[in-house]
């Protein structure tokens, strides 16, 4: 038992270690429990779930320790680059995490979400994104929509006019126009794009 522990508090542990580890342990218990044939099966059978309990816990160990071993190694050799993360790595990490999640996913999610982080689908999600779809101009859009609505359908109630339904969106386009141009001055002023 001291050999099995100097061999995993030296960080070189392997699996092969460990399973050689519980099989030593459960050969113990066999020779245990032939040389007891006049205990009690219960004594026996409590006997045999300690050394399994044992044999379990010093698996477990074994295996904690060694993954710890490897991430220090990982974060060590990580550590030693120089440089800054270039395009092609920056790249290649984005395929890997994208990769690694999307497995993850269910698979009406996993086909939906290769779609979606599709090169082309992203580059023109980013351009509607950064022209047409401003959060400004939509949020411009919406509250101009219904004030504009609010007192025209006013208007229209009072006058006896019958509302076509074209009214509420060409406020909202109104509304995103005003958006745009607060957007476009804004920039132009500061200097910033938000």
């Amino acid at each position: 038992m001291n050999d099995n522990k100097e061999k995993f508090q030296g960080g070189q542990e392997t699996n092969v270690e460990v399973s050689q580890s519980v099989a030593e342990q459960l050969e113990k218990l066999d020779k245990k429990t032939e040389a007891s044939i006049e205990l009690s099966p219960r004594d026996i059978e409590a006997r045999a779930e300690k050394a399994r309990q044992e044999a379990l816990k010093t698996a477990v160990g074994a295996e904690v320790k060694g993954k710890i071993v490897e991430k220090t190694k990982e974060h060590a050799s990580s550590s030693r680059r120089n440089g800054s993360i270039n395009k092609k790595q920056r790249d290649e990490s984005y395929k890997r995490t994208m990769k690694r999640v999307q497995n993850e996913l269910p698979v009406n999610s996993r086909l939906f979400s290769k779609f979606i982080h599709n090169k082309s689908v992203e580059k023109i999600s980013d351009a509607v994104g950064n022209t047409v779809a401003r959060p400004n101009a939509i949020l411009a859009g919406a509250v101009t929509a219904f004030l504009l609505t609010l007192i025209t359908y006013t208007v229209a109630k009072k006058i006896g006019y019958v509302l076509s339904g074209f009214e509420t969106i060409a406020a909202f386009v109104i509304g995103w126009i005003i958006g745009l141009a607060y957007d476009y001055i804004k920039v132009m002023v500061t200097g910033k794009k938000s």
